[in-house]
């Protein structure tokens, strides 16, 4: 095989060698005749035929670069005047428009706070500067690629390009473009006026539950508590119990029929309520919130039991009557002794209460919790998580506003401090509801305002009982003398009752109004009116 291989390469190069020798023969016999036919030396028929051969090679090269440019022309013509044309009907006639002069002050200030880039403009002609009795209003459209959440993710430092604080610019998005923005600037610090408290018909048209104004002096809540709880803490004396005291009278007014459950840790904030409490507790013993949570964790369950049946009988989900359940200065009924059982206890009320918060609501029971002390430990991480509203009055510490409001919540957009909110405001807040801060200040209404909201509760229950019954007898024999309580001796003779035994009158007159509970006072034993009123409201 090697010797095959060998023989074949000799040949190959036998067979080169002779081509050579034939071009070297034809190059030569060509140069001798141009030699012969120019009358030339050698050295000079050699440089002429060289030159000749280099010539027509650059001509050559020449023409088929020529033609290779005029192909490829036209394709690209083509190619830029269809990319001219996308960009003129993505464009439209903005291209030559844009040219308009730039809004000074806006375009600086987005600019610097790195809302738009350098090489665009906030254009004067897209833009208006409307001066309000509280501020400074700015409507305008950002550049094209930007939108209303590139401002909303700066506004803090937007706020510090206009000389002023977070808690002086307010932002509103259009509903119908994403490029429309509309930004407040107050005058003077927010609240440093105080709005009047909201009439009655204010109340009643507004789309939801107000809480409060917010720096304008416009009514401001939630949509609706159908499936929503609410979180409120902050410092003490920084009027907590006022916002709530004003949330419940708006409630009484604007959401219908509704149960209310009261357990009033301050022993007095939430009194003026009582009477149209279905069940009102002024403790802070950890025992009788925890009875309370317990109730009303039945309650839940039996409303899903009634939903359950309805659903595999087909027929439509049963509506219930909202019970809300506000509980005042909260931290205290988590609050865990020395001892293991004190320990167990507070677990259990946690995990009780972390049940009536997360599954209550499919059930119409919403909670309301509030604390003067929002640290860590306040109140637990698992009941904390379940408060869909989150409202923040003000707290010394970013991290502190981080326990009531959430531990992502200076992560999302135009996050509000509560840090920075002046303490000697009372009532101010930070209002986190949908995902989205707002600063409001709660109302603060007269007691006449409150008493007739209340007392007009209490009638339209009295005028539910029918005027036969000796419930309502009752009732309407303690309102004439204008009394809170009354005892059994004095009750029962009116409704009838004249037995001699103590026990036996007591025990008939019980029976006679249905059940009630009953109270024993420094009197003696009888019914508070507030509690006939209760039992009226759960029998209706």
């Amino acid at each position: 095989m090697g010797r095959k291989k060998n023989a074949q390469v000799s040949d190959d190069l036998a067979g080169q060698t002779a081509g050579a020798i034939g071009v070297l023969a034809i190059a030569f016999g060509a140069l001798a005749a141009i030699k012969d036919k120019l009358g030339l030396s050698w050295p000079a028929t050699v440089l002429l035929t060289a030159g000749a051969l280099v010539a027509l090679g650059y001509g050559a090269w020449r023409l088929r670069t020529f033609v290779q440019q005029r192909w490829a022309r036209e394709p690209q013509a083509a190619q830029a005047a269809k990319q001219e044309t996308a960009v003129s009907l993505l464009e439209g006639p903005e291209t030559e428009a844009e040219r308009a002069p730039a809004h000074p002050e806006l375009t600086a200030a987005l600019t610097t706070a790195g809302v738009i880039g350098r090489e665009q403009v906030i254009r004067a002609d897209e833009a208006t500067v409307t001066d309000m009795p509280t501020g400074t209003l700015y409507d305008f459209l950002v550049p094209k690629g930007r939108t209303y959440e590139d401002v909303e993710k700066r506004l803090g430092t937007v706020a510090g390009m206009f000389g002023v604080t977070r808690l002086h610019l307010t932002m509103e998005r259009s509903r119908d473009n994403e490029r429309r923005v509309k930004l407040l600037k107050l005058h003077e610090p927010p609240f440093t006026t105080p709005f009047p408290a909201p009439t009655r018909q204010e109340i009643e048209t507004f789309a939801g539950v107000p809480l409060g104004h917010d720096v304008t002096g416009q009514l401001h809540g939630v949509p609706t508590f159908d499936k929503a709880s609410l979180l409120v803490a902050g410092m003490t004396q920084m009027g907590k119990t006022t916002l709530i005291n004003g949330l419940i009278t708006c409630l009484l007014i604007a959401y219908g029929e509704f149960d209310l459950y009261l357990l009033d840790g301050k022993f007095c904030g939430l009194t003026r309520f009582e009477p149209i409490a279905t069940r009102y507790e002024s403790s802070d013993d950890p025992a009788v919130f925890w009875d309370m949570v317990r109730e009303l964790n039945g309650l839940s369950d039996s409303r899903y039991g009634q939903i359950k049946e309805a659903i595999r009988d087909r027929k439509p989900v049963p509506k219930f009557r909202p019970v809300f359940f506000i509980v005042d200065e909260a931290a205290d009924f988590f609050a865990s002794g020395g001892t293991n059982e004190e320990r167990d206890q507070a677990k259990q009320i946690a995990n009780d209460t972390r049940q009536l918060v997360s599954k209550s609501l499919e059930s119409g029971i919403s909670t309301v919790l509030m604390t003067q002390r929002p640290s860590v430990n306040a109140i637990p991480v698992e009941v904390r998580d379940q408060f869909l509203y989150r409202m923040c009055l003000y707290v010394a510490s970013q991290g502190t506003a981080k326990v009531a409001l959430g531990d992502t919540y200076f992560e999302t957009i135009a996050p509000i401090n509560p840090a920075l909110l002046d303490p000697d405001i009372k009532g101010q807040a930070v209002l986190f509801a949908n995902g989205r801060s707002t600063l409001i200040r709660g109302f603060n209404f007269e007691d006449k305002f409150i008493w007739d909201v209340v007392d007009e509760k209490s009638t339209k229950l009295l005028e539910k009982i029918p005027e036969e019954t000796p419930l309502r007898q009752a009732i309407e024999l303690m309102r004439s003398k204008g009394v809170d309580f009354m005892t059994t001796p004095d009750m029962a003779p009116a409704l009838g009752i004249l037995e001699d035994d103590p026990v036996k009158r007591g025990k008939k007159l019980n029976e006679l109004l249905g059940g009630p509970r009953t109270y024993k006072g420094s009197q003696g034993r009888g019914y508070r009116l507030e509690d006939l009123l209760a039992f009226a409201r759960a029998d209706s």
